[in-house]
């Protein structure tokens, strides 16, 4: 969407950046009466942060099928509001959104299953350590399992990353349309199979596709060249 994220308050004068507070109400006096100031700007980027405190502190107390289920509804509340364009720029693809979007995915297969193996568990409770310091397990220890949730997982993010890209990269060269071009198929490839891929297949989209982000946004030529060969 395009807002116009430098506001004043009609009712008090008061001047505060959507961009920063993700409110439209006046910190000042709470009245929603307000003008831009600025040009209408892309921005998708919520305000919202990946905080999972409160669910590693039901571990022990829970079972492990409710642990999941909290997990998995923590991770969909905070991707409601994952965006990649912070008022016109594009920012780039985080580990907290990859591990949260694989979170909620393995989250909601685990809190259904009749039986949660203790890999399985740990698994769950590694995820939940890392991925709100913007972390995730490497591909080689994701469990066969479930590397399907990591597949779906990456590309669900993918997918928001793309889109978001579109909106503020409208004029392309060629070498990186054929880039792009290249993870659509891919990302949807992975889709069909339900994600059923090796995780380090998935790695790689994540790895072009923060190639090609990094080439857009900084004109780092090397990283479109990385992208290129992995083509």
């Amino acid at each position: 969407m395009e807002l116009r994220g430098e506001r004043e308050c009609q009712s008090c004068g008061t001047k505060w950046s959507y961009y920063e507070t993700g409110e439209i109400t006046c910190p000042a006096c709470g009245s929603i009466r307000s003008v831009g100031l600025d040009e209408p700007t892309a921005h998708t980027a919520g305000a919202a942060e990946l905080d999972l405190t409160d669910i590693r502190n039901e571990v022990g107390d829970v079972s492990i099928e409710t642990l999941a289920d909290d997990a998995a509804e923590a991770a969909r509340t905070y991707l409601r509001s994952v965006g990649f364009v912070d008022a016109g720029e594009l920012q780039p693809l985080s580990d907290t959104v990859l591990a949260a979007s694989e979170l909620r995915r393995v989250g909601a297969t685990l809190g259904r299953v009749m039986r949660v193996d203790e890999d399985e568990e740990l698994y769950l409770l590694e995820l939940l350590r890392l991925a709100d310091q913007n972390d995730r397990p490497a591909p080689d220890e994701v469990l066969e399992t479930l590397a399907p949730e990591r597949g779906l997982g990456v590309a669900a993010a993918v997918d928001i990353y793309l889109r978001d890209l579109g909106r503020v990269y409208e004029d392309r060269d060629p070498d990186a349309d054929r880039v792009l071009s290249s993870l659509r198929s891919r990302r949807k490839r992975i889709e069909a199979l339900d994600g059923d891929v090796d995780p380090t297949e998935a790695e790689g989209l994540v790895r072009t596709t923060r190639d090609v982000s990094a080439y857009l946004r900084q004109d780092d030529e090397a990283a479109l060249a990385r992208a290129l060969e992995r083509l």
